[in-house]
């Protein structure tokens, strides 16, 4: 079994299936999205054809939406999917946040939370969309202390509970909008089907993958992970593997030609952080070139589905222009595949 060479395919980067950056969110559950900016090309990357303004789109009429879901950081997910991930880890993720601000003498009453809730609705009602710097004004003048820390409180904990989510950006500034107004109703979803849900997007879009790296991926506590993975038992097979047992979800793809393919890949892309173990791809000597201990990831280069170097976009007098440097100095890599592939990621921003 050639772990990168299955998970290249399903997770869209070679031969992807789907033209929609809905689709695509949809499929691979939520993609992690710390860095606005880099989102973007993750989506549009693993779509058969898509510029910026494909992913904008999507993202300004609500079909994705970026929030903290499964773990405290950021995320995009689906519209129709965010209602029950909310629900299935809201709990934990207000339970991590609320533990980091005892630690940091951030504490917020619960009645301060009300407060901040009743004030969003207020401000936002109408399908109005508003920076954090806008809403942080409105605090301000209803008597509500909003510096940067207590605001990312404030924020974190109504998209936990529900009252907001990502609204229509202004010009490169982020915003927030009411999740009510955002989404339309869903039908609720059991813990049992939701668990389900989430395992399913997980082993189709990052297999093969074992029980460890969902339970990374997910937040989930191992127990509840075991059960989502006995819920969809039927849909996986398993092989042993290095001493662990390997999900492959039926839907998924195995087969498919990876000789000389070659991704930029962005920061905190899926194909590393969607793993609790990345030596099937990185060497763990080349570690701290892609990821640093306390949570920072750097733009990657992929070739054949081997994490073999670093890139970065620099802007030059006469345009933009893709720079690399390679982890070993024997790594052979055809030039023509990495200007063309360079080439893309400058011209999807056009």
């Amino acid at each position: 079994m050639k772990i990168s060479n299955i998970r290249l395919l399903n997770q869209q980067l070679l031969s992807p299936l789907f033209s929609q950056p809905k689709e695509l969110v949809s499929w691979m559950g939520a993609i992690q999205a710390q860095n606005y900016s880099m989102v973007k090309w993750a989506v549009g990357m693993r779509l058969k054809s898509a510029t910026i303004q494909t992913v904008e789109k999507a993202l300004r009429e609500g079909e994705i939406l970026r929030t903290h879901v499964m773990r405290p950081t950021w995320h995009l997910v689906a519209a129709e999917d965010i209602r029950w991930m909310l629900k299935l880890s809201a709990e934990r993720v207000i339970a991590a946040n609320e533990s980091y601000a005892k630690g940091h003498d951030l504490d917020i009453s619960e009645e301060l939370y009300v407060k901040s809730y009743r004030l969003l609705e207020k401000i936002l009602s109408g399908k109005k969309s508003l920076t954090r710097q806008e809403i942080a004004e409105h605090f301000s003048r209803s008597g509500i202390v909003a510096d940067n820390h207590r605001m990312t409180r404030f924020m974190a904990r109504a998209e936990q509970v529900g009252i907001v989510c990502s609204g229509e950006d202004k010009g490169s500034k982020c915003t927030y909008a009411l999740l009510e107004e955002r989404v339309p109703p869903m039908p609720e979803l059991t813990k049992d089907e939701s668990l389900a849900r989430l395992a399913r997007s997980y082993f189709r879009s990052h297999a093969p993958a074992v029980l460890q790296d969902f339970v990374w991926w997910s937040g989930l506590p191992v127990t509840e992970a075991r059960q989502a993975i006995y819920l969809i038992d039927s849909e996986l097979t398993t092989e042993e593997w290095n001493g662990q047992t390997w999900y492959i979800h039926e839907d998924c793809r195995t087969r498919g030609k990876v000789s000389g393919s070659l991704h930029l890949l962005p920061s905190y892309d899926e194909y590393l952080l969607g793993y609790k173990d990345r030596t099937d791809v990185l060497p763990k000597e080349h570690y701290a070139k892609a990821f640093t201990n306390n949570g920072l990831f750097y733009p990657i280069v992929l070739h054949e589905g081997q994490v073999i170097g670093n890139w970065d976009k620099s802007v030059k007098k006469g345009g933009s222009f893709i720079e690399h440097s390679w982890f070993r100095l024997d790594d052979c890599v055809d030039e023509v595949a990495l200007n063309r592939e360079k080439d893309r990621y400058i011209r999807f921003w056009k």
